[in-house]
């Protein structure tokens, strides 16, 4: 428990004498994130900062079931056109097309999915098309 400020003595050197002692004891050496960048740094300030943070960490989404997988969807798409290898593509498809056949046969509570699951052999044809010379 740190100690009260003694009367008569000025806030700013009592502080200042309380972190001087911390540092000569090394409190501050082992704190999480010692000598790394803070990973906000250059983000533009955000009142809700906090809130976005927690529900990050509790693995809250923002946006209702349905329309998380229509993203999840879109992005796997992109993933796979980008992917170094056929195998990883169709990999990131068939993953992205599990999850929708069971939206589709249990539909999740919000907006209607409007999802259909990918053709992952015409989805390959069309990448290696793209890639082709």
């Amino acid at each position: 428990m740190t100690e009260r400020k003694p009367p008569g003595v000025d806030f700013e050197s009592f502080v200042d004498r309380q972190i001087r002692q911390a540092t000569a004891r090394g409190d501050f050496a082992e704190l999480p994130g010692f000598g790394k960048p803070m990973a906000s740094i250059d983000a533009p300030y955000d009142e809700l900062w906090w809130i976005r943070d927690k529900m990050h960490r509790e693995g809250f989404a923002a946006l209702p079931p349905a329309l998380a997988l229509r993203k999840e969807a879109e992005d796997a798409r992109g993933a796979a056109a980008a992917a170094r290898t056929e195998r990883e593509a169709r990999a990131l498809l068939t993953a992205v097309n599990a999850k929708i056949r069971a939206a589709l046969r249990m539909p999740p509570p919000g907006p209607p999915l409007n999802l259909e699951e990918f053709d992952v052999e015409a989805e390959l044809r069309a990448r290696r098309e793209h890639r082709a010379p």
